[in-house]
C-alpha cells in the first residue's frame, strides 16, 4: 500500500510516557502507563492511579485549559448530568502547548459494527443532546470551516492539489460554504465525533460515549451525519446504512447540506495527509453521494 503524500502535515500523536513525566512535573501526581488505547488518530493510553484504578490518558495539542473548560469540558458535563454516559474528567492539566486530561474508563467496548438495536440506541442519545446548551450561552458554537482551513484538519489546500476529484469536491465545499454560516445555530451539544469508534457497549447496550473533545453548541442532528460517515464502508448492517440514510434524507437542507459539506472536507483531506490514495477514493465515493 502507498503512503500518504509528504508534501502534507500530519498531526501530532501522543507521547504517552513523556506525557505522563510532564504531567507529574507539573501536578505532582504520578500515573503509570498501562498500555495504549486502540483506534483513534492522535492517540489515547491506559493509565493507573496509585491506587491501581484504571482511566484514560488524553492529550490534545495546540489547545488551552481555559478552552476546553468553556467548551468541550462543560459539554460533556451537561450530558452527563442529562443521562448520557459520558466520562468524566478527573484530571486536567496545561502541560506545554497541550491540554492533558485524565478520563474515567467507561465499560465496555468500541462498537465495530453497528446493527438496529445499537442505532436505535445512539439516535435516542442524540435526541438528548436537544436543547441542552439553552443555559450555557458561553459555549462556542461548531465552526465547519467551510470557507477556510480548521485547526489542524478540515484543510482545504490538499483536496485542491491532491487529483482532479478532489479539487472538484473542494470547490462543491466552499460553495456550500458561501451560502451557509460558517458555524451552526442552535443550543443543542453536538459532540463533532458522534461515530461507532466513540461509542462504547457491552451486550448489546451502549455504556458509553467517549471523545468529547471537539464539543460545541449547534444542532444536535450534525452528529447524524458524522455517524453515516462512521459506517461508511461495512461498519453497519445493510438495513442500518438504509434507515440511517433515511434519517438523514428527512433533515432540512440548512442543516444537511453544511453539515454533509464539512464531514467531506474533513474525512478527505484527512485521508490525504495520513493514509494511503486508495482510501482518499474511498471518502471521496461517499462524499459526492450527496456533493450536489
Amino acid at each position: 500500500m502507498s503512503s500518504p503524500s509528504p508534501r502534507w502535515a500530519r498531526v501530532e500523536r501522543l507521547d504517552a510516557a513523556e506525557t505522563l513525566d510532564a504531567l507529574h512535573a507539573r501536578t505532582g501526581v504520578r500515573l503509570t502507563l498501562d498500555g495504549p488505547c486502540p483506534g483513534g488518530q492522535v492517540g489515547t493510553a491506559y493509565v493507573r492511579w496509585p491506587d491501581r484504578r484504571r482511566s484514560v490518558l488524553k492529550w490534545r495539542p495546540h489547545s488551552r485549559v481555559g478552552d476546553l473548560e468553556a467548551g468541550p469540558l462543560t459539554v460533556s458535563r451537561v450530558l452527563r448530568s442529562a443521562g448520557c454516559p459520558a466520562p468524566a474528567t478527573e484530571l486536567v492539566a496545561q502541560v506545554g502547548h497541550a491540554v492533558v486530561m485524565v478520563q474515567e474508563l467507561l465499560p465496555g467496548t468500541t462498537i465495530d459494527h453497528l446493527d438496529h438495536r445499537t442505532l436505535v440506541q445512539a439516535l435516542e442519545l442524540n435526541r438528548l443532546q436537544a436543547g441542552r446548551l439553552a443555559g450555557h450561552p458561553d459555549v462556542p458554537a461548531t465552526e465547519l470551516f467551510l470557507r477556510q482551513d480548521g485547526p489542524g484538519y478540515c484543510l482545504h489546500d490538499p483536496l485542491r492539489r491532491h487529483n482532479p476529484r478532489s479539487a472538484a469536491l473542494e470547490r462543491r465545499v466552499a460553495e456550500v460554504g458561501a451560502g451557509h454560516p460558517d458555524r451552526l445555530s442552535g443550543d443543542d451539544a453536538v459532540h463533532m465525533d458522534f461515530h461507532p469508534g466513540n461509542l462504547l457497549a457491552a451486550d448489546g447496550s451502549i455504556t458509553g460515549v467517549v471523545d468529547w473533545d471537539g464539543a460545541a453548541r449547534g444542532d444536535h442532528r450534525f452528529d447524524l451525519v458524522t455517524l453515516r460517515f462512521g459506517i461508511h464502508g461495512g461498519g453497519a448492517d445493510p438495513e442500518v446504512t438504509r434507515h440511517l440514510d433515511a434519517v438523514l434524507d428527512a433533515l432540512p437542507e440548512d442543516i444537511l447540506r453544511p453539515a454533509w459539506a464539512h464531514m467531506s472536507l474533513r474525512m478527505v483531506d484527512w485521508a490525504i495527509r495520513h493514509f494511503a490514495p486508495s482510501d482518499v477514493e474511498h471518502w471521496l465515493d461517499l462524499a459526492e453521494q450527496r456533493a450536489s
